[in-house]
């Protein structure tokens, strides 16, 4: 039951879903793997605010593109019999994984506002920090949150029923 009243159930709540887990990671990624980057201020923070938009859809796409391929190697992981919890946290790590791959790169062209051959020489290097900070945001804010307003929703539509 709370596997089913944590999740999206039909388009609407998906994009529901799909819109505040991306506005949360968004606003609080990028500014952090930027900091990192170039340092923190409130210069940068407000050069990270102007790009955010672009690097928000970007992130819808990706999150879109890479939801079947995180599906699988979910289920190549976790049994079925598994806990919600083991199956939320595996699948959050499988997403994240392919999508900070491409946002390591793309990502970086979307701030700089150019592309170059740097995000990909310098892969190896940026990869892992950029995937622990969305790990983190991912199972620690992003989609707890989302799951809780789901869950709420839910509850909503079971009392006026």
């Amino acid at each position: 039951m709370l596997f089913r009243m944590r999740l999206p159930q039909n388009k609407k709540e998906t994009a529901l879903f799909m819109f505040l887990v991306s506005a949360i990671s968004v606003n609080i990624i990028a500014p952090v793997i930027t900091g990192f980057e170039i340092g923190f201020s409130w210069q940068t923070w407000h050069q990270v605010l102007t790009i955010i938009p672009f690097m928000w859809i970007m992130v819808l796409v990706i999150v879109i593109l890479t939801q079947r391929p995180a599906g699988w190697l979910t289920s190549k992981i976790v049994d079925p019999k598994d806990s919600f919890a083991s199956h939320m946290v595996i699948n959050g790590l499988c997403s994240v994984l392919l999508i900070s791959i491409f946002m390591t790169v793309l990502g970086t062209w979307i701030g700089s506002q150019q592309i170059s051959w740097t995000p990909i020489q310098q892969f190896f290097v940026k990869w892992p920090r950029n995937f622990a900070i969305a790990l983190a945001v991912e199972l620690l804010l992003a989609q707890p949150i989302a799951r809780q307003v789901m869950q709420v929703i839910h509850k909503q539509q079971k009392l006026m029923a």
